[in-house]
Protein backbone atom coordinates (compact mmCIF):
# COMPACT_ATOMS: atom_id res chain seq x y z
CA UNK A 1 0.00 0.00 0.00
CA UNK A 2 2.87 2.36 0.90
CA UNK A 3 4.65 1.67 -2.38
CA UNK A 4 1.47 2.40 -4.29
CA UNK A 5 1.02 5.81 -2.59
CA UNK A 6 4.66 6.60 -3.32
CA UNK A 7 4.09 5.85 -6.99
CA UNK A 8 1.03 8.14 -7.03
CA UNK A 9 3.15 11.00 -5.69
CA UNK A 10 5.86 10.23 -8.21
CA UNK A 11 3.23 10.36 -10.96
CA UNK A 12 2.92 14.14 -10.61
CA UNK A 13 6.42 14.43 -12.05
CA UNK A 14 6.22 11.72 -14.67
CA UNK A 15 4.51 11.52 -18.01
CA UNK A 16 0.87 10.49 -17.49
CA UNK A 17 1.07 7.37 -19.64
CA UNK A 18 4.33 6.20 -18.05
CA UNK A 19 3.00 6.80 -14.55
CA UNK A 20 -0.19 4.83 -15.05
CA UNK A 21 1.82 2.05 -16.67
CA UNK A 22 4.11 1.93 -13.64
CA UNK A 23 1.14 1.74 -11.26
CA UNK A 24 -0.36 -1.07 -13.30
CA UNK A 25 2.93 -2.95 -13.10
CA UNK A 26 2.83 -2.93 -9.29
CA UNK A 27 -0.81 -4.01 -9.19
CA UNK A 28 -0.78 -6.85 -11.67
CA UNK A 29 2.05 -7.88 -13.92
CA UNK A 30 -0.26 -10.30 -15.70
CA UNK A 31 -2.66 -7.50 -16.68
CA UNK A 32 0.29 -5.46 -17.87
CA UNK A 33 1.42 -8.21 -20.19
CA UNK A 34 -2.04 -8.58 -21.67
CA UNK A 35 -3.23 -4.97 -21.81
CA UNK A 36 -0.28 -2.72 -21.09
CA UNK A 37 0.14 -0.95 -24.41
CA UNK A 38 0.54 2.79 -24.81
CA UNK A 39 0.55 5.27 -27.66
CA UNK A 40 2.72 8.19 -28.68
CA UNK A 41 3.07 10.42 -31.69
CA UNK A 42 4.79 8.99 -34.72
CA UNK A 43 8.14 10.40 -35.74
CA UNK A 44 10.04 10.25 -38.98
CA UNK A 45 11.37 6.83 -39.82
CA UNK A 46 8.78 4.97 -37.75
CA UNK A 47 5.79 3.20 -39.12
CA UNK A 48 2.60 4.78 -37.80
CA UNK A 49 -0.37 2.92 -36.43
CA UNK A 50 -3.95 4.11 -36.12
CA UNK A 51 -4.59 7.87 -36.00
CA UNK A 52 -0.95 8.77 -36.62
CA UNK A 53 0.41 7.04 -33.52
CA UNK A 54 3.10 4.41 -33.07
CA UNK A 55 1.77 1.65 -30.89
CA UNK A 56 4.11 -0.30 -28.62
CA UNK A 57 2.77 -3.77 -27.91
CA UNK A 58 3.80 -5.91 -24.96
CA UNK A 59 5.40 -9.27 -25.53
CA UNK A 60 2.35 -11.52 -25.45
CA UNK A 61 -0.09 -9.21 -27.20
CA UNK A 62 -1.75 -10.66 -30.27
CA UNK A 63 -0.70 -9.08 -33.60
CA UNK A 64 -3.06 -6.61 -35.24
CA UNK A 65 -5.18 -7.94 -38.09
CA UNK A 66 -5.35 -4.61 -39.87
CA UNK A 67 -2.62 -2.16 -40.79
CA UNK A 68 -2.26 1.40 -41.98
CA UNK A 69 -0.87 2.66 -45.25
CA UNK A 70 2.37 4.54 -44.82
CA UNK A 71 2.51 8.32 -44.29
CA UNK A 72 -0.46 8.37 -41.93
CA UNK A 73 -2.55 8.01 -45.04
CA UNK A 74 -5.71 5.97 -44.55
CA UNK A 75 -7.49 5.12 -41.31
CA UNK A 76 -8.98 1.69 -41.84
CA UNK A 77 -11.28 -0.03 -39.41
CA UNK A 78 -9.44 -2.05 -36.80
CA UNK A 79 -12.63 -3.72 -35.56
CA UNK A 80 -14.37 -4.67 -38.78
CA UNK A 81 -17.17 -6.55 -37.04
CA UNK A 82 -18.63 -3.21 -35.92
CA UNK A 83 -18.72 -1.66 -39.41
CA UNK A 84 -20.98 -2.50 -42.31
CA UNK A 85 -18.71 -0.79 -44.89
CA UNK A 86 -15.08 0.37 -45.11
CA UNK A 87 -14.23 3.36 -42.96
CA UNK A 88 -11.45 5.37 -44.61
CA UNK A 89 -9.97 8.70 -43.55
CA UNK A 90 -7.01 10.50 -45.09
CA UNK A 91 -4.45 12.39 -42.99
CA UNK A 92 -1.27 12.62 -45.01
CA UNK A 93 1.85 13.58 -43.08
CA UNK A 94 3.16 17.14 -43.36
CA UNK A 95 6.32 17.15 -45.52
CA UNK A 96 9.36 17.88 -43.37
CA UNK A 97 10.58 20.79 -45.52
CA UNK A 98 7.12 22.40 -45.45
CA UNK A 99 6.97 22.07 -41.67
CA UNK A 100 10.40 23.69 -41.27
CA UNK A 101 9.50 26.57 -43.61
CA UNK A 102 6.19 27.07 -41.79
CA UNK A 103 7.92 27.39 -38.44
CA UNK A 104 10.41 29.78 -40.01
CA UNK A 105 7.54 31.88 -41.38
CA UNK A 106 5.90 32.17 -37.98
CA UNK A 107 9.28 32.93 -36.44
CA UNK A 108 9.90 35.81 -38.85
CA UNK A 109 6.41 37.19 -38.24
CA UNK A 110 6.99 36.99 -34.50
CA UNK A 111 10.29 38.89 -34.73
CA UNK A 112 8.73 41.64 -36.81
CA UNK A 113 5.79 41.68 -34.40
CA UNK A 114 8.05 42.44 -31.45
CA UNK A 115 9.81 45.09 -33.52
CA UNK A 116 6.48 46.77 -34.32
CA UNK A 117 5.41 46.57 -30.68
CA UNK A 118 8.66 48.37 -29.81
CA UNK A 119 7.87 51.09 -32.36
CA UNK A 120 4.32 51.41 -31.00
CA UNK A 121 5.60 51.67 -27.44
CA UNK A 122 7.71 54.71 -28.36
CA UNK A 123 4.91 56.19 -30.54
CA UNK A 124 6.98 55.80 -33.71
CA UNK A 125 4.17 53.69 -35.19
CA UNK A 126 0.52 54.48 -34.52
CA UNK A 127 -1.07 52.04 -32.08
CA UNK A 128 -4.64 50.95 -32.88
CA UNK A 129 -5.12 48.51 -30.01
CA UNK A 130 -6.93 49.22 -26.75
CA UNK A 131 -4.62 50.36 -23.97
CA UNK A 132 -4.80 51.16 -20.28
CA UNK A 133 -4.90 54.82 -19.29
CA UNK A 134 -1.88 56.13 -17.45
CA UNK A 135 -3.89 56.78 -14.29
CA UNK A 136 -5.07 53.12 -14.31
CA UNK A 137 -1.68 51.49 -14.58
CA UNK A 138 -1.80 50.32 -10.96
CA UNK A 139 -5.10 48.48 -11.44
CA UNK A 140 -5.47 44.90 -12.65
CA UNK A 141 -4.98 45.19 -16.44
CA UNK A 142 -8.02 44.80 -18.67
CA UNK A 143 -5.93 44.31 -21.79
CA UNK A 144 -3.06 41.86 -21.78
CA UNK A 145 -0.55 42.95 -24.40
CA UNK A 146 1.12 39.56 -24.65
CA UNK A 147 -2.17 37.67 -25.06
CA UNK A 148 -3.15 39.99 -27.92
CA UNK A 149 0.23 39.69 -29.64
CA UNK A 150 -1.08 37.24 -32.24
CA UNK A 151 -4.14 39.40 -32.97
CA UNK A 152 -2.09 42.58 -33.37
CA UNK A 153 0.73 41.28 -35.48
CA UNK A 154 -0.42 38.19 -37.35
CA UNK A 155 -4.22 38.08 -37.57
CA UNK A 156 -4.53 41.73 -38.62
CA UNK A 157 -2.41 41.09 -41.70
CA UNK A 158 -5.02 38.74 -43.15
CA UNK A 159 -8.18 39.97 -41.40
CA UNK A 160 -9.74 40.99 -44.72
CA UNK A 161 -10.43 37.30 -45.43
CA UNK A 162 -13.05 37.16 -42.64
CA UNK A 163 -14.81 40.52 -42.73
CA UNK A 164 -16.60 40.41 -46.07
CA UNK A 165 -20.28 41.35 -45.72
CA UNK A 166 -22.66 39.08 -47.64
CA UNK A 167 -25.52 41.03 -49.22
CA UNK A 168 -27.63 38.20 -50.65
CA UNK A 169 -28.87 34.73 -49.76
CA UNK A 170 -25.74 32.67 -48.90
CA UNK A 171 -26.74 29.82 -51.20
CA UNK A 172 -24.69 28.11 -53.88
CA UNK A 173 -23.84 31.59 -55.13
CA UNK A 174 -23.80 34.87 -53.23
CA UNK A 175 -23.06 38.58 -53.56
CA UNK A 176 -20.35 40.25 -51.48
CA UNK A 177 -20.02 43.91 -50.57
CA UNK A 178 -16.54 45.12 -51.49
CA UNK A 179 -14.56 46.59 -48.58
CA UNK A 180 -11.23 48.41 -48.44
CA UNK A 181 -8.93 49.28 -45.56
CA UNK A 182 -6.66 52.30 -45.33
CA UNK A 183 -5.00 51.32 -42.05
CA UNK A 184 -3.78 47.77 -42.69
CA UNK A 185 -7.02 45.95 -41.86
CA UNK A 186 -7.75 47.66 -38.54
CA UNK A 187 -10.91 49.26 -39.97
CA UNK A 188 -12.84 48.76 -43.21
CA UNK A 189 -14.98 50.90 -45.46
CA UNK A 190 -17.50 49.72 -48.03
CA UNK A 191 -16.88 51.04 -51.53
CA UNK A 192 -20.48 50.63 -52.65
CA UNK A 193 -19.49 48.02 -55.23
CA UNK A 194 -21.03 44.55 -55.04
CA UNK A 195 -19.15 41.48 -56.23
CA UNK A 196 -21.91 39.37 -57.77
CA UNK A 197 -22.17 35.65 -58.46
CA UNK A 198 -19.44 34.46 -56.08
CA UNK A 199 -19.53 30.66 -55.80
CA UNK A 200 -20.02 29.91 -52.11
CA UNK A 201 -17.66 27.13 -51.00
CA UNK A 202 -17.62 28.13 -47.33
CA UNK A 203 -21.15 27.99 -45.90
CA UNK A 204 -22.54 24.92 -44.10
CA UNK A 205 -25.44 24.83 -46.52
CA UNK A 206 -25.15 21.07 -46.98
CA UNK A 207 -28.61 20.36 -48.40
CA UNK A 208 -29.14 23.74 -50.05
CA UNK A 209 -32.02 24.91 -47.83
CA UNK A 210 -30.47 28.37 -47.43
CA UNK A 211 -32.70 29.91 -50.09
CA UNK A 212 -35.33 32.64 -50.45
CA UNK A 213 -37.61 30.73 -52.82
CA UNK A 214 -39.33 27.38 -52.61
CA UNK A 215 -41.44 25.52 -50.07
CA UNK A 216 -39.40 26.54 -47.00
CA UNK A 217 -39.43 30.26 -47.82
CA UNK A 218 -43.15 30.22 -48.63
CA UNK A 219 -44.01 28.45 -45.37
CA UNK A 220 -41.81 30.83 -43.34
CA UNK A 221 -43.55 33.86 -44.89
CA UNK A 222 -46.98 32.42 -44.06
CA UNK A 223 -45.99 31.78 -40.43
CA UNK A 224 -44.49 35.26 -40.10
CA UNK A 225 -47.80 36.78 -41.10
CA UNK A 226 -49.58 34.64 -38.48
CA UNK A 227 -47.19 34.76 -35.48
CA UNK A 228 -44.82 37.61 -36.23
CA UNK A 229 -41.04 37.42 -36.03
CA UNK A 230 -40.42 37.06 -32.29
CA UNK A 231 -42.25 36.01 -29.12
CA UNK A 232 -40.32 38.19 -26.60
CA UNK A 233 -40.43 35.53 -23.89
CA UNK A 234 -38.89 32.25 -22.79
CA UNK A 235 -40.53 28.86 -23.23
CA UNK A 236 -41.45 28.52 -19.55
CA UNK A 237 -43.36 31.81 -19.56
CA UNK A 238 -45.30 33.18 -22.55
CA UNK A 239 -43.04 31.98 -25.36
CA UNK A 240 -44.25 28.42 -25.80
CA UNK A 241 -46.16 28.29 -29.10
CA UNK A 242 -47.89 25.35 -30.72
CA UNK A 243 -45.35 25.53 -33.53
CA UNK A 244 -42.58 24.82 -30.98
CA UNK A 245 -44.44 21.75 -29.76
CA UNK A 246 -44.87 20.58 -33.34
CA UNK A 247 -41.16 21.07 -34.01
CA UNK A 248 -40.09 19.02 -31.00
CA UNK A 249 -42.43 16.17 -31.81
CA UNK A 250 -41.22 16.11 -35.41
CA UNK A 251 -37.56 16.26 -34.35
CA UNK A 252 -38.04 13.29 -32.00
CA UNK A 253 -39.64 11.28 -34.80
CA UNK A 254 -36.85 12.26 -37.21
CA UNK A 255 -34.13 11.24 -34.75
CA UNK A 256 -35.84 8.05 -33.64
CA UNK A 257 -35.87 9.01 -29.96
CA UNK A 258 -38.60 9.28 -27.34
CA UNK A 259 -38.55 13.06 -26.94
CA UNK A 260 -36.62 16.19 -27.86
CA UNK A 261 -36.09 19.76 -26.66
CA UNK A 262 -35.20 22.69 -28.94
CA UNK A 263 -33.19 25.83 -28.25
CA UNK A 264 -32.72 29.14 -30.00
CA UNK A 265 -28.91 28.94 -30.25
CA UNK A 266 -26.72 26.03 -31.24
CA UNK A 267 -23.70 27.14 -29.20
CA UNK A 268 -25.79 27.51 -26.05
CA UNK A 269 -27.29 24.06 -26.60
CA UNK A 270 -23.89 22.63 -25.67
CA UNK A 271 -22.52 25.24 -23.32
CA UNK A 272 -25.66 25.46 -21.15
CA UNK A 273 -26.85 21.83 -21.15
CA UNK A 274 -23.63 20.02 -20.29
CA UNK A 275 -23.48 21.88 -16.93
CA UNK A 276 -27.06 20.74 -16.27
CA UNK A 277 -26.07 17.10 -16.85
CA UNK A 278 -22.74 16.92 -15.04
CA UNK A 279 -21.14 18.51 -12.01
CA UNK A 280 -18.59 18.00 -9.27
CA UNK A 281 -17.73 14.34 -8.85
CA UNK A 282 -18.44 13.58 -12.51
CA UNK A 283 -15.87 12.80 -15.20
CA UNK A 284 -16.03 14.10 -18.78
CA UNK A 285 -13.92 12.33 -21.41
CA UNK A 286 -13.63 14.77 -24.31
CA UNK A 287 -12.10 14.37 -27.76
CA UNK A 288 -9.15 16.74 -28.14
CA UNK A 289 -10.72 18.36 -31.23
CA UNK A 290 -14.19 18.99 -29.78
CA UNK A 291 -15.88 22.30 -30.59
CA UNK A 292 -15.45 25.34 -28.34
CA UNK A 293 -19.08 25.09 -27.19
CA UNK A 294 -18.44 21.57 -25.85
CA UNK A 295 -15.23 22.69 -24.17
CA UNK A 296 -16.97 25.66 -22.56
CA UNK A 297 -19.88 23.54 -21.37
CA UNK A 298 -17.51 21.01 -19.83
CA UNK A 299 -15.57 23.75 -18.01
CA UNK A 300 -18.73 25.41 -16.70
CA UNK A 301 -20.02 22.12 -15.34
CA UNK A 302 -17.31 21.85 -12.66
CA UNK A 303 -16.71 18.22 -13.60
CA UNK A 304 -13.24 16.75 -14.01
CA UNK A 305 -12.19 16.81 -17.66
CA UNK A 306 -9.79 14.40 -19.32
CA UNK A 307 -8.95 14.59 -23.00
CA UNK A 308 -8.31 11.65 -25.33
CA UNK A 309 -6.53 11.70 -28.66
CA UNK A 310 -8.71 12.52 -31.64
CA UNK A 311 -10.78 9.51 -32.71
CA UNK A 312 -8.31 7.22 -30.94
CA UNK A 313 -10.19 4.39 -29.28
CA UNK A 314 -7.09 3.07 -27.52
CA UNK A 315 -6.62 6.43 -25.81
CA UNK A 316 -10.30 6.57 -24.85
CA UNK A 317 -10.32 3.03 -23.48
CA UNK A 318 -7.21 3.70 -21.41
CA UNK A 319 -8.90 6.71 -19.80
CA UNK A 320 -12.01 4.65 -19.11
CA UNK A 321 -9.97 1.87 -17.49
CA UNK A 322 -8.04 4.29 -15.33
CA UNK A 323 -11.22 6.12 -14.32
CA UNK A 324 -12.87 2.92 -13.13
CA UNK A 325 -9.74 1.47 -11.54
CA UNK A 326 -8.63 4.56 -9.62
CA UNK A 327 -11.83 6.59 -9.22
CA UNK A 328 -11.71 10.23 -8.15
CA UNK A 329 -8.39 11.88 -7.28
CA UNK A 330 -7.26 11.63 -3.64
CA UNK A 331 -10.44 9.97 -2.34
CA UNK A 332 -10.55 7.22 -5.00
CA UNK A 333 -14.31 7.11 -4.71
CA UNK A 334 -16.17 5.96 -7.82
CA UNK A 335 -17.15 8.69 -10.24
CA UNK A 336 -20.79 9.73 -9.99
CA UNK A 337 -21.03 9.74 -13.77
CA UNK A 338 -18.65 9.24 -16.71
CA UNK A 339 -19.70 11.15 -19.83
CA UNK A 340 -18.00 10.61 -23.20
CA UNK A 341 -18.32 13.69 -25.43
CA UNK A 342 -17.72 13.42 -29.19
CA UNK A 343 -18.83 15.06 -32.43
CA UNK A 344 -20.35 13.46 -35.52
CA UNK A 345 -18.24 15.36 -38.07
CA UNK A 346 -15.30 17.42 -36.87
CA UNK A 347 -15.54 20.69 -38.74
CA UNK A 348 -11.81 21.45 -38.89
CA UNK A 349 -10.63 17.94 -39.77
CA UNK A 350 -13.48 16.64 -41.91
CA UNK A 351 -13.27 13.38 -39.95
CA UNK A 352 -16.19 11.25 -38.79
CA UNK A 353 -16.37 9.85 -35.27
CA UNK A 354 -15.78 6.10 -34.92
CA UNK A 355 -19.21 5.77 -33.38
CA UNK A 356 -19.56 1.97 -33.41
CA UNK A 357 -16.38 1.65 -31.38
CA UNK A 358 -17.33 4.50 -29.05
CA UNK A 359 -20.71 2.85 -28.40
CA UNK A 360 -19.01 -0.50 -27.74
CA UNK A 361 -16.66 1.10 -25.19
CA UNK A 362 -19.51 3.04 -23.61
CA UNK A 363 -21.47 -0.18 -23.08
CA UNK A 364 -18.46 -2.11 -21.84
CA UNK A 365 -17.51 0.44 -19.18
CA UNK A 366 -21.06 1.60 -18.32
CA UNK A 367 -20.48 5.23 -19.33
CA UNK A 368 -22.83 7.78 -20.90
CA UNK A 369 -22.45 9.15 -24.43
CA UNK A 370 -23.03 12.75 -25.55
CA UNK A 371 -23.02 13.05 -29.35
CA UNK A 372 -22.84 16.46 -31.06
CA UNK A 373 -24.27 16.11 -34.58
CA UNK A 374 -24.06 19.77 -35.56
CA UNK A 375 -22.41 19.00 -38.90
CA UNK A 376 -23.52 15.42 -39.46
CA UNK A 377 -27.30 15.73 -39.01
CA UNK A 378 -28.86 16.04 -42.44
CA UNK A 379 -25.50 15.55 -44.16
CA UNK A 380 -24.78 11.87 -43.43
CA UNK A 381 -26.70 8.63 -43.64
CA UNK A 382 -29.03 7.18 -46.26
CA UNK A 383 -31.94 9.00 -44.61
CA UNK A 384 -30.02 12.14 -43.61
CA UNK A 385 -30.35 11.34 -39.90
CA UNK A 386 -26.72 11.84 -39.08
CA UNK A 387 -23.84 9.66 -38.04
CA UNK A 388 -26.09 7.19 -36.20
CA UNK A 389 -27.95 6.58 -39.46
CA UNK A 390 -24.64 6.50 -41.36
CA UNK A 391 -23.38 3.55 -39.31
CA UNK A 392 -26.79 1.88 -39.06
CA UNK A 393 -26.86 2.05 -35.26
CA UNK A 394 -29.77 2.19 -32.86
CA UNK A 395 -30.45 5.77 -31.64
CA UNK A 396 -31.09 4.32 -28.18
CA UNK A 397 -27.36 3.54 -27.94
CA UNK A 398 -26.67 7.28 -27.69
CA UNK A 399 -27.77 8.73 -24.36
CA UNK A 400 -27.77 12.42 -25.37
CA UNK A 401 -28.20 13.28 -29.05
CA UNK A 402 -27.39 16.91 -29.73
CA UNK A 403 -27.46 18.78 -33.03
CA UNK A 404 -28.06 22.17 -34.61
CA UNK A 405 -30.47 23.51 -37.19
CA UNK A 406 -27.94 26.01 -38.54
CA UNK A 407 -26.35 23.80 -41.19
CA UNK A 408 -28.39 21.28 -43.14
CA UNK A 409 -31.74 22.91 -42.27
CA UNK A 410 -30.76 26.45 -43.25
CA UNK A 411 -32.13 27.90 -40.01
CA UNK A 412 -30.91 28.58 -36.45
CA UNK A 413 -30.97 26.92 -33.05
CA UNK A 414 -30.26 23.46 -31.69
CA UNK A 415 -31.87 20.40 -30.14
CA UNK A 416 -31.26 17.60 -27.66
CA UNK A 417 -32.95 14.25 -28.09
CA UNK A 418 -33.18 11.24 -25.83
CA UNK A 419 -35.41 9.55 -23.29
CA UNK A 420 -38.47 11.32 -21.91
CA UNK A 421 -36.92 11.47 -18.44
CA UNK A 422 -33.84 13.25 -19.82
CA UNK A 423 -35.87 15.86 -21.70
CA UNK A 424 -38.18 16.45 -18.74
CA UNK A 425 -35.15 17.04 -16.53
CA UNK A 426 -33.52 19.48 -18.99
CA UNK A 427 -36.77 21.36 -19.47
CA UNK A 428 -36.66 22.28 -15.78
CA UNK A 429 -32.89 22.60 -15.22
CA UNK A 430 -31.33 23.86 -18.47
CA UNK A 431 -30.48 27.57 -18.44
CA UNK A 432 -30.90 27.78 -22.21
CA UNK A 433 -34.44 26.47 -21.82
CA UNK A 434 -35.47 28.52 -18.79
CA UNK A 435 -33.94 31.90 -19.55
CA UNK A 436 -33.43 32.14 -23.31
CA UNK A 437 -35.97 33.54 -25.76
CA UNK A 438 -37.90 30.97 -27.78
CA UNK A 439 -37.03 30.15 -31.37
CA UNK A 440 -38.48 32.68 -33.79
CA UNK A 441 -41.70 31.28 -35.39
CA UNK A 442 -40.52 31.66 -39.03
CA UNK A 443 -37.25 29.97 -38.11
CA UNK A 444 -39.17 27.12 -36.47
CA UNK A 445 -41.27 26.75 -39.61
CA UNK A 446 -38.13 26.70 -41.78
CA UNK A 447 -36.87 23.77 -39.72
CA UNK A 448 -40.20 21.93 -39.84
CA UNK A 449 -40.57 22.27 -43.61
CA UNK A 450 -36.98 21.29 -44.41
CA UNK A 451 -37.14 18.35 -42.01
CA UNK A 452 -40.34 17.07 -43.57
CA UNK A 453 -38.71 17.31 -47.01
CA UNK A 454 -35.73 15.26 -45.79
CA UNK A 455 -38.10 12.68 -44.25
CA UNK A 456 -40.13 12.47 -47.46
CA UNK A 457 -43.39 13.43 -45.78
CA UNK A 458 -46.20 13.59 -48.34
CA UNK A 459 -44.32 11.37 -50.78
CA UNK A 460 -41.80 14.00 -51.89
CA UNK A 461 -38.43 12.76 -53.17
CA UNK A 462 -36.74 16.16 -53.02
CA UNK A 463 -34.98 15.30 -49.76
CA UNK A 464 -33.63 12.00 -51.10
CA UNK A 465 -32.48 13.75 -54.26
CA UNK A 466 -30.58 16.36 -52.26
CA UNK A 467 -28.94 13.71 -50.07
CA UNK A 468 -27.82 11.81 -53.15
CA UNK A 469 -26.56 14.99 -54.82
CA UNK A 470 -24.58 15.97 -51.71
CA UNK A 471 -22.92 12.54 -51.61
CA UNK A 472 -22.02 12.70 -55.30
CA UNK A 473 -20.66 16.24 -55.01
CA UNK A 474 -18.57 15.31 -51.98
CA UNK A 475 -17.02 12.28 -53.66
CA UNK A 476 -16.32 14.18 -56.87
CA UNK A 477 -14.76 17.26 -55.23
CA UNK A 478 -12.53 15.24 -52.90
CA UNK A 479 -11.31 12.97 -55.70
CA UNK A 480 -10.47 15.86 -58.01
CA UNK A 481 -8.52 17.75 -55.34
CA UNK A 482 -6.47 14.64 -54.55
CA UNK A 483 -5.76 14.05 -58.22
CA UNK A 484 -4.44 17.61 -58.50
CA UNK A 485 -1.87 16.88 -55.80
CA UNK A 486 -3.32 18.71 -52.79
CA UNK A 487 -3.21 17.26 -49.27
CA UNK A 488 -6.82 16.69 -48.22
CA UNK A 489 -7.91 15.73 -44.72
CA UNK A 490 -10.94 13.86 -43.50
CA UNK A 491 -13.32 11.03 -44.24
CA UNK A 492 -14.23 10.21 -47.82
CA UNK A 493 -17.93 10.78 -47.07
CA UNK A 494 -17.53 14.07 -45.20
CA UNK A 495 -18.81 17.21 -46.98
CA UNK A 496 -16.28 19.23 -44.95
CA UNK A 497 -13.08 19.16 -47.00
CA UNK A 498 -9.94 20.73 -45.46
CA UNK A 499 -7.13 21.47 -47.93
CA UNK A 500 -3.75 22.07 -46.32
CA UNK A 501 -2.00 25.43 -46.80
CA UNK A 502 0.53 25.24 -43.92
CA UNK A 503 2.48 28.50 -44.31
CA UNK A 504 1.07 31.66 -42.71
CA UNK A 505 1.63 33.89 -45.75
CA UNK A 506 -0.40 31.51 -47.91
CA UNK A 507 -3.49 31.75 -45.69
CA UNK A 508 -4.37 35.27 -46.76
CA UNK A 509 -2.97 34.85 -50.27
CA UNK A 510 -5.19 31.85 -51.00
CA UNK A 511 -8.39 33.55 -49.82
CA UNK A 512 -7.66 36.72 -51.83
CA UNK A 513 -6.65 34.89 -55.00
CA UNK A 514 -9.74 32.70 -54.90
CA UNK A 515 -11.98 35.75 -54.49
CA UNK A 516 -10.33 37.33 -57.53
CA UNK A 517 -11.62 34.30 -59.42
CA UNK A 518 -15.12 34.71 -57.90
CA UNK A 519 -14.79 31.81 -55.45
CA UNK A 520 -15.65 32.40 -51.79
CA UNK A 521 -13.65 30.17 -49.44
CA UNK A 522 -12.89 29.95 -45.72
CA UNK A 523 -9.24 29.91 -44.66
CA UNK A 524 -8.29 28.81 -41.15
CA UNK A 525 -5.09 29.17 -39.14
CA UNK A 526 -3.69 29.13 -35.62
CA UNK A 527 -5.13 29.06 -32.94
CA UNK A 528 -8.14 27.33 -34.53
CA UNK A 529 -5.72 24.73 -35.93
CA UNK A 530 -2.24 23.52 -34.92
CA UNK A 531 0.35 26.15 -35.78
CA UNK A 532 1.77 24.27 -38.80
CA UNK A 533 -1.57 23.00 -40.12
CA UNK A 534 -3.26 26.07 -41.59
CA UNK A 535 -5.84 25.14 -44.19
CA UNK A 536 -8.60 26.16 -46.52
CA UNK A 537 -11.94 24.56 -45.71
CA UNK A 538 -14.38 23.77 -48.50
CA UNK A 539 -17.98 22.90 -47.63
CA UNK A 540 -19.79 21.08 -50.41
CA UNK A 541 -23.52 21.58 -50.89
CA UNK A 542 -26.27 19.73 -52.71
CA UNK A 543 -27.06 23.10 -54.32
CA UNK A 544 -23.72 23.11 -56.16
CA UNK A 545 -23.99 22.06 -59.78
CA UNK A 546 -21.22 20.13 -61.51
CA UNK A 547 -20.40 23.27 -63.47
CA UNK A 548 -19.93 25.25 -60.22
CA UNK A 549 -17.68 22.57 -58.76
CA UNK A 550 -15.59 22.43 -61.94
CA UNK A 551 -15.20 26.22 -61.86
CA UNK A 552 -14.08 26.08 -58.23
CA UNK A 553 -11.70 23.21 -58.99
CA UNK A 554 -10.18 25.06 -61.94
CA UNK A 555 -9.61 28.14 -59.79
CA UNK A 556 -8.16 26.03 -56.95
CA UNK A 557 -5.82 24.29 -59.38
CA UNK A 558 -4.64 27.61 -60.79
CA UNK A 559 -4.10 29.18 -57.36
CA UNK A 560 -2.44 25.98 -56.15
CA UNK A 561 0.14 26.26 -58.91
CA UNK A 562 0.59 29.98 -58.25
CA UNK A 563 1.18 29.52 -54.51
CA UNK A 564 2.82 26.08 -54.79
CA UNK A 565 0.26 24.33 -52.60
CA UNK A 566 0.43 20.85 -54.15
CA UNK A 567 2.34 19.19 -51.33
CA UNK A 568 1.02 15.64 -51.66
CA UNK A 569 3.60 12.89 -52.14
CA UNK A 570 1.06 10.18 -52.79
CA UNK A 571 1.22 8.23 -56.00
CA UNK A 572 -1.64 9.31 -58.22
CA UNK A 573 -3.85 6.52 -59.64
CA UNK A 574 -3.28 5.53 -63.24
CA UNK A 575 -6.00 6.42 -65.77
CA UNK A 576 -8.70 3.78 -66.02
CA UNK A 577 -8.89 1.51 -69.06
CA UNK A 578 -12.32 2.92 -69.89
CA UNK A 579 -10.90 6.44 -70.01
CA UNK A 580 -8.02 5.29 -72.25
CA UNK A 581 -10.41 3.53 -74.60
CA UNK A 582 -12.54 6.65 -74.80
CA UNK A 583 -9.46 8.73 -75.66
CA UNK A 584 -8.44 6.33 -78.44
CA UNK A 585 -11.93 6.49 -79.92
CA UNK A 586 -11.81 10.28 -79.94
CA UNK A 587 -8.40 10.22 -81.66
CA UNK A 588 -9.66 7.82 -84.33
Amino acid sequence: MTSRLTLHKLGNYLDSFSCKRLIKMTESSANKLLNGDYCHRTSNGKKSSKNGFVKNHCLFQQPQKYHRHRERDQHVTHNSSLYEKPFAESFEETPLLVAVLTYMGYGILTIFGYLRDFLRHWSIEKCHVAREKEEQKDFVPLYQDFENFYTRNLYMRIRDNWTRPVCSVPGAKMDLAECVSHDYNWTFEQTGRVVKGVINMGSYNYLGFAENTGACADAAIEVTEKYGVGVASSRCEMGNLDIHEELEQLAARFLGVESSLTFGMGFATNSMNIPALTGKGCLILSDELNHASLVLGARLSGATIRVFKHNNMQSLEKLLRDAIAHGQPRTHRPWKKILIVVEGIYSMEGSIVRLPEVVALKKRYKAYLYLDEAHSIGALGPNGRGVVDYFGLDPKDVDIMMGTFTKSFGAAGGYIGGKKELIAYLRCHSHSSLYATSISPPVAQQIITSMKIIMGVGGTTLGADRLRQLSENTTYFRRKLREMGFIIYGNDDSPVIPMMLYMPAKIGAFGREMLKRNIGTVVVGFPATPIIESRARFCVSAAHTREMLDTALEATNEVGDLLQLKYSRREQPLPSLGWMAEESVLQD
